[in-house]
């Protein structure tokens, strides 16, 4: 039986204990920031790079693998026979699945490349729920369908809490910004068709924790919940707020809290969370 080895990269926002248990290869990407370069969570940690990014004027800048180093992992992966199952972050926020499918374009292993459409733990649903079934013996075909149905349904929402890496960003303007700084203005978006839509402007983390927890409560009524996720950005406060409304509402307890990517810090700033969930 021919092995199916996984592939990801480093926005997938997993812990090593379960990159190593599952034997998931993760590719990371590189993050700019006052002219030094850091690979993703292999020089730089989230939190380290949050310290950064605050003493910082500039928007630090992310880049995508460069194709060359997709093919070599996969090469080295595919030596002994075995295909590839290289699972990335949405195409829309970044060129890392293009780069992944010229890698493997170029590579000498049978490769199939997936853009997830998703980002954080949104990713890691699908990438864990393909490392299991690869370690199962189960078949490309039969692997493809189940992370298909996964991305079918699940939910993702982030919250921002400050407006300056936006403008930083030049997604919004300056006097935008300082109207919302002003009326304390959190906005919160949802990531459906690998883009984000905004859903809703709430003026203090109560209303945070009460949007997401009445989205959430709807969501599941009468389903099995799968998979739960919460990533911040220094935003742990209402990190956990947010997990212990979850659990007083539904009973549900397994919700994962990390420090998220700073390849999504970037975008967001800090403060920021995300919420993502999928069922049956």
């Amino acid at each position: 039986m021919t092995k199916i080895k996984i592939v990801t990269d480093s926005t997938v926002d997993l812990s090593d204990e379960i990159v190593k248990d599952l034997n998931i290869h993760v590719v990371p990407l590189s993050i700019s920031i006052d002219g030094e370069t850091y690979l993703d969570r292999v020089d730089l940690s989230p939190l380290s790079f949050l310290e950064k990014m605050k003493a910082s004027k500039e928007l630090p800048k992310s880049s995508q693998p460069p194709a060359g180093s997709f093919v070599e992992l996969y090469d080295e992966l595919g030596k002994d026979g075995s295909r590839v199952l290289s699972i990335h972050m949405t195409g829309n926020m970044s060129g890392t699945v293009r780069s992944a499918e010229s890698a493997a374009d170029m590579s000498s292993a049978d490769v199939t490349v997936v853009d997830s459409r998703f980002i954080s733990k949104g990713l890691a649903f699908q990438v864990i729920e393909a490392a299991k079934l690869a370690q199962e013996g189960k078949s490309m075909e039969e692997i493809l369908s189940a992370i298909d149905e996964i991305r079918s349904k699940t939910k993702l929402f982030v919250v921002v809490d400050t407006l300056e890496n936006l403008v930083k960003g030049g997604r919004i303007g300056k006097g935008r910004a300082m109207i919302g700084s002003l009326l304390n203005i959190k906005p919160i978006a949802s990531l459906e068709g690998a883009e984000y839509t905004p859903v809703a402007k709430v003026r203090s983390h109560s209303q945070v924790v009460k949007y997401l927890t009445t989205q959430f409560v709807d969501d599941v009524k009468g389903k099995t919940i799968r998979g739960v996720g919460l990533v911040h950005a220094d935003g742990m406060n209402l990190a956990q707020n947010l997990k212990a409304k979850i659990i007083e509402k539904t009973g549900y307890d397994q919700i994962d809290i990390a420090p998220t990517t700073p390849i999504i810090s970037t975008h967001t700033g800090i403060g920021a969370i995300g919420f993502m969930y999928y069922t049956d």
